[in-house]
């Protein structure tokens, strides 16, 4: 059992892949975008009693390689781009604050002499055309939530065997001034620079070494190697999800 956001229950997961075991998560931490997809509520006490009361679920896992040759596994959502530098702002000023308003301050404050990136996105084993662009961040999720709940792959689900890529494109620190009501409202952005795909394996490259996070913590630079590991691990999950 991890008690904790999805940082911990990435350890956690790293740790018991491969065993026969079965895993519960508490959601406590600043961001709890796993808990969140598993149907499991905010508060400690009501997230403790659906854990008790749930049923086993297979989930899948995300396998990471980067270019230090690290492989990782992470549950929910990473990237690289401004969400992977804003990690430094939340575990750090900003780590007091709840959920979404941590990651939306943080992603601010990171955007101060931000340069977007160059992005090429290659999807091996698969007939998707690869793309390449400017990006503001290119995140490579499980689940459809993301930094404390921001909508960024709002179709998605941690076991429909699907790796969902997201690309914000760069479109300029006024235009995101301009959409943060919404995005602080309903956690969703919606603008015609948001590009989405589904696939099994993807490969992120930049022109310069860029920091990749999973969950939330770096887990090492760019080039990455991303693949979906199907029905990883078994967790307890509300039985009415």
């Amino acid at each position: 059992m991890a008690m904790g956001g999805d940082g911990t229950f990435q350890t956690l997961a790293n740790a018991a892949f491969g065993a026969e075991v079965l895993l519960g998560v508490l959601p406590v931490g600043g961001g709890n975008d796993f808990a969140a997809a598993l149907g499991l509520p905010d508060d400690p006490i009501k997230s403790a009693k659906a854990v008790l009361q749930g049923t086993p679920r297979f989930v899948d896992l995300v396998r990471v390689r980067t270019a230090e040759g690290r492989t990782r596994l992470y549950v929910g959502g990473g990237g690289i781009g401004l969400d992977a530098r804003a990690v430094h702002f939340a575990s750090g000023a900003y780590r007091r604050l709840p959920g979404r308003w941590r990651y939306i301050a943080s992603a601010l404050r990171a955007l101060v002499g931000f340069v977007p990136l160059e992005v090429r996105v290659d999807f091996p084993g698969s007939d998707l055309i690869p793309h390449e662009a400017k990006v503001l961040l290119a995140a490579v999720l499980i689940s459809p939530t993301y930094g404390g709940g921001l909508r960024l792959a709002p179709g998605a689900t941690v076991d429909d065997g699907s790796l969902h890529v997201v690309l914000i494109e760069d479109i300029g620190v006024f235009e995101v001034l301009r959409l943060l009501p919404r995005l602080i409202g309903s956690g969703e952005l919606r603008t015609s620079r948001v590009k989405r795909w589904q696939a099994s394996k993807v490969r992120l490259t930049t022109r310069k070494p860029s920091g990749f996070h999973g969950d939330g913590e770096i887990l090492g630079s760019t080039p990455v190697e991303i693949e979906l590991v199907p029905r990883a691990i078994q967790v307890l999950a509300p039985a009415l999800y």
